[in-house]
């Protein structure tokens, strides 16, 4: 520790990232980004947007973008916010409605960037536990004397999706405290709380373009509420930073909107992939929770996770291990192309021993 250091900077325990070993080159199923490439008409415009314009600012206001995804999205651009990634819209989140008097609900398995932003910013956790199969039982999440509730759907790590109804309800049992539902799997099998905005001026829904549009490196993510929530993220946007957004980013964010093929293209072969992958670790003895992500979560009773995760990363496969209670026998498994997933196959089958 440094003496240098605030009371709060000694305080933290950060996240930690899917790892980015640099020894060798691997099969890297660790960190749920997409195996495809982004869509070319993205590329085409970043590279268009490569001139002498980068000595100007960026929009701050990002209005190029807000109109294309409210545009998408059947919203109006008082309902959008962008950012730098979802995870910066979710620190900004965190500090825009949540009370330190009052304690935040979330799961006690779920993305642990909650926890850390809960600290970050002096919140008090209420931590929720997930039922015997993994599942969030929402029936929990509501009571007195709480300041809000945050819930990712899919899930992480568990890719368990809960329906549009069943976030309705969550809705109905929250309706004097903000309910940030995270979407960043959302587009490989879910139906997106953005139909219920109109109904519910407490939900904030938080997307990325990471994932299914295969842009984890550009670092985009959009936000969608009420006017009154979106007015509350650029309060504490523009106390920050008012330039989240570079124009690189904003000119490619646009052109992935506007390429809906490509997008319905790499979101249906993950799918398929991904159906066809769990389908065979259940072949082998594995359980594989109901995924509708772009990664599976997975467990053996005669093998431990730990030891085959060890075993995977010697072989040249990474995937995802969580030293934790009730997960510690899991495994995180992205999805990648199908020859990739094929390798990930046929090590595993050695590994337990089967023919």
């Amino acid at each position: 520790m440094s003496k240098y250091w605030s009371p709060l900077t000694a305080s933290l325990e950060p996240y930690v990232p899917g790892e980015q070993p640099k020894d060798k080159r691997y099969i890297k199923l660790n960190t749920n980004e997409s195996p495809y490439p982004p869509s070319a008409k993205v590329l085409e415009a970043i590279n268009g947007a490569v001139n002498e314009d980068l000595r100007l600012y960026p929009d701050p206001n990002c209005e190029a973008l807000i109109e294309a995804a409210s545009a998408y999205y059947g919203l109006s651009p008082e309902q959008t916010f962008v950012g730098n990634g979802s995870d910066e819209i979710l620190a900004f989140a965190f500090a825009a409605f949540f009370d330190p008097k009052k304690p935040l609900m979330f799961a006690d398995i779920t993305y642990s960037f909650y926890k850390v932003y809960a600290k970050f910013y002096g919140l008090e956790p209420q931590l929720i536990s997930l039922d015997d199969e993994l599942g969030i039982p929402l029936d929990q999440f509501h009571g007195d004397g709480h300041g809000g509730v945050i819930i990712p759907n899919p899930n992480a790590p568990t890719a368990e999706l809960l329906s549009l109804e069943a976030i309705r309800t969550l809705l109905e049992q929250n309706r004097d405290v903000v309910v940030v539902i995270d979407e960043a799997y959302i587009d490989f099998g879910g139906e997106s709380a953005i139909a219920l905005i109109g109904d519910y001026d407490n939900l904030l829904v938080i997307q990325t373009l990471s994932k299914s549009r295969a842009l984890a490196g550009l670092r985009v993510g959009f936000a969608f509420g009420s006017p009154e929530l979106i007015d509350g993220l650029n309060r504490i946007k523009n106390s920050f930073n008012s330039y989240t957004l570079d124009r690189l980013a904003l000119r490619g964010a646009v052109a992935a909107l506007q390429d809906e093929e490509y997008f319905k293209q790499i979101t249906d072969k993950v799918i398929a992939t991904r159906e066809r992958v769990a389908e065979q670790l259940r072949g082998l003895g594995f359980r594989v929770t109901n995924s509708k992500a772009n990664f599976l979560f997975i467990s053996h009773d005669d093998f431990a996770a730990k030891d085959l995760f060890l075993a995977l990363r010697e072989r040249g496969v990474l995937v995802r291990y969580f030293a934790q209670p009730r997960i510690d026998n899991y495994l995180r498994v992205s999805i990648g192309t199908d020859d990739e997933m094929d390798t990930f196959l046929k090590l595993t089958k050695e590994m337990i021993g089967h023919s």
